[in-house]
């Protein structure tokens, strides 16, 4: 079995592996890190050998920090990457160079169909019938996007939505409210086979889906990282959220994973602090004492448009893995308007926790 898995800011972890009376023999751990001395690489495939194959990711990796020789350096590499090579190696895991990505980027939708959108496109790639897919969001209006479990009345000032003439919608997955404006925002979607996050923890999903963008990032100056359990972030502050919902095959079978990321391009802080409501407990969980030095505009960082910076990523994200320009077919469309219509703008789902 073959496993594969990038360190997030890290490099390639490969790990081959067979499984002989329920324990893992003839391990090999490879891949472009760096590592010293050399006989560490040695105790790394030592302390692999024999494992029982159940043991899950933490295990593995206490059981390779126990053998490392004293003084061991790695860089670009741990042990929990190792670990969740392995994993992933037994769970048959697929890589994203295995397919034929996607992209659609299409012009602007209200927010209740960019919400109905995510959930059919996902659904097709759950069912066989569309490629993953990169979609670019554009917005024809404002918007708050509330996470699926947020409490509407907690989070939104109402009067103040209206004021601004500001569409409050509901989103599948959880995770927080973002505030979005057209030319303000960037925003996209993942819709993934969930073979190639077999072997990954939830948490581990979220840096791992999210190592292109810290990559297409980088190359525009802006050194970011991931900061669990789903925010990017720089020195400057935050610079988006994500969330992810995964969604069962059909039958039961394997499904799909949606994992959708809102960046702050620029910001009205003073229109999102009328519009939200958040707590002092949010934001010193973020260590800052201001809502608006919670989120960093990506204009102010890179000095570049944000098309510039939209093109780059999908520039970025076709280098690595290869993209072929698509669409949303009239039949998804179809279902999409429909889903919008019926659940993504009706009371009862957007106020379905009050």
């Amino acid at each position: 079995m073959h496993g594969e898995y990038k360190v997030p800011g890290g490099k390639l972890v490969v790990v081959d592996v067979e499984v002989e009376d329920g324990v893992l023999r003839h391990v090999r751990v490879a891949g472009d890190f760096f590592l010293e001395p050399d006989e560490a690489l040695d105790a790394v495939n030592g302390a692999l050998e024999g494992a029982p194959a159940g043991t899950d990711a933490a295990g593995l990796a206490a059981r390779i920090e126990a053998a490392l020789p004293s003084g061991t350096v790695m860089y670009g590499l741990t042990s929990e990457g190792i670990a969740i090579a392995v994993r992933r190696a037994l769970a048959h895991a697929t890589d994203w160079t295995d397919y034929d990505w996607q992209l659609i980027h299409e012009g602007p939708q209200n927010p209740a169909l960019h919400m109905a959108l995510d959930e059919v496109l996902t659904a097709e790639v759950a069912a066989g019938r569309r490629p993953p897919t990169l979609r670019v969001w554009e917005w024809a209006a404002p918007a708050v996007i509330i996470g699926s479990f947020q409490s509407l009345r907690n989070e939104v000032d109402a009067e103040g939505a209206r004021r601004h003439g500001i569409e409050v919608v509901r989103r599948i997955s959880g995770g927080g409210a973002m505030f979005v404006e057209p030319g303000n925002t960037i925003t996209y979607s993942l819709s993934v086979p969930e073979a190639l996050v077999q072997g990954l923890s939830f948490q581990d999903s979220y840096a791992y889906l999210d190592d292109w963008v810290l990559g297409a990032l980088g190359d525009m100056g802006i050194r970011a990282w991931y900061q669990p359990l789903n925010d990017i972030a720089t020195d400057q502050g935050k610079i988006a959220g994500a969330a992810q919902k995964r969604l069962v095959g059909p039958g039961g079978g394997p499904g799909a994973v949606l994992h959708h990321v809102t960046m702050a391009y620029d910001i009205d802080a003073d229109k999102m602090l009328d519009v939200l409501r958040i707590g002092r407990e949010k934001l010193s969980d973020k260590g800052t004492g201001s809502a608006k030095k919670r989120v960093d505009p990506l204009r102010r960082q890179t000095g570049l448009a944000r098309e510039a910076v939209i093109d780059r990523m999908i520039d970025s994200f076709g280098d690595r893995y290869g993209l072929t320009a698509g669409k949303v077919t009239d039949e998804e469309l179809t279902r999409a308007a429909e889903l919008a219509r019926e659940k993504f703008a009706s009371d009862a789902w957007t106020a379905r926790v009050p």
